[in-house]
């Protein structure tokens, strides 16, 4: 397998990532320069944000969600670092993605895609999809950052609460109680609403 490294000024040195994190062994391999690991990495991780963003938004947005995200993905291999949870760095990524598009439909919510489209195809109608993550977008800012991002994160995105200590800086116990008190205030804001 291929073995991450650790970055210590002026010299390096090789310690092995578990089986756990295939993806993050690729990353270090491709950060060492191994090309075929590199490319390797982007089809697998391809794949991931088209299922990842097919859950999340209209049909002929995916697509180039996808690539725009891969593209970030490129331009900041270098910020990875080898040792940590691939997967919690790429979710990072993707969620922002997400909802960089899902601010160009708020604000511009007439936008039609459907011009494109054929009668004879059959779509999804993801309208309350994108109208509920908008609502909950808007509900979630209004709670503390630290506690709308741990919900995001782990809530949303389904990282664990390790996963989300480590993106975060919080410690994994105060996670844990940001979460439970956004969930108590949203409940609270959302039970005053009605």
């Amino acid at each position: 397998m291929f073995a991450t490294v650790r970055r210590v000024p002026h010299e390096r040195s090789v310690q092995p990532v578990g089986a756990e994190d295939p993806w993050g062994e690729l990353m270090a391999a491709a950060q060492l320069g191994h090309a075929g690991a590199y490319t390797r990495l982007l089809t697998e991780v391809d794949g991931w944000l088209r299922r990842y963003y097919a859950r999340r938004l209209p049909v002929s947005m995916v697509e180039d969600t996808a690539q725009d995200t891969l593209l970030t993905l490129h331009t900041r291999r270098h910020t990875y670092e080898p040792g940590r949870p691939f997967k919690a760095w790429l979710a990072g990524i993707a969620h922002y993605k997400w909802i960089d598009r899902l601010r160009a439909l708020d604000r511009d919510p007439a936008v039609s895609y459907a011009e494109d489209l054929s009668e004879d195809i059959p779509i999804d109608d993801h309208g309350p999809a994108i109208v509920s993550a908008l609502l909950l977008r808007k509900l979630l800012s209004q709670l503390k950052p630290a506690q709308s991002e741990v919900i995001r994160l782990v809530k949303l995105d389904g990282l664990s609460v390790e996963e989300a200590s480590e993106l975060t800086g919080q410690s994994a116990p105060l996670v844990k109680v940001n979460i439970h008190r956004g969930l108590a205030m949203l409940s609270y804001i959302v039970a005053d609403a009605t």
